[in-house]
């Protein structure tokens, strides 16, 4: 079942999304293959320190974060991944490795990148290994608004 959170404040804005249902699968790569969803359209959603502060990054499916790169392009001193263990507890109505890129429903800042924000859609995990949410970028971005970076 998606994250009730998620699926109730979509809801309740008004937005248009639909839930995509497929065979367990665990990384965004793998979620975007067996789903048939391109890779530049799925979220990968990654949870790390930025100076100190717990912070919800999302990039495309493919992409690689570099620690170095990301810092520099958010002019952060200090980036580190963090282990779900770290942040397990965050997200009660999530399986770990599933989470949704809305850090404002779990008072996390959200940072995407630009690659992903220029697309039309945006597919992502709904809190669970076997679904997904689709719906249009430009409600996410009005819902969520991440900061973009170029990374």
């Amino acid at each position: 079942m998606p994250a009730q959170r998620l699926q109730q404040y979509l809801d309740q804005q008004g937005v248009k999304y639909r839930v995509i249902t497929h065979s367990p699968a665990f990384t965004a790569q793998d979620v975007a293959e067996v789903a048939h969803v391109p890779g530049w359209v799925m979220a990968k959603v990654v949870i790390m320190t930025l100076d100190g502060q717990m912070t919800m990054i999302v990039v495309p499916a493919p992409k690689k974060i570099h620690t170095d790169t990301l810092a520099q392009a958010l002019s952060a001193k200090e980036v580190t991944f963090l282990h779900e263990n770290d942040f397990r507890e965050k997200f009660p109505d999530c399986q770990v490795g599933a989470l949704p890129p809305f850090g404002n429903l779990y008072e996390m800042p959200v940072y995407i990148d630009t690659e992903l924000a220029h697309q039309e859609e945006i597919v992502f995990s709904a809190g669970s290994y076997r679904e997904l949410f689709s719906l249009p970028m430009k409600d996410y971005l009005r819902l969520v608004q991440p900061k973009q970076f170029a990374g």
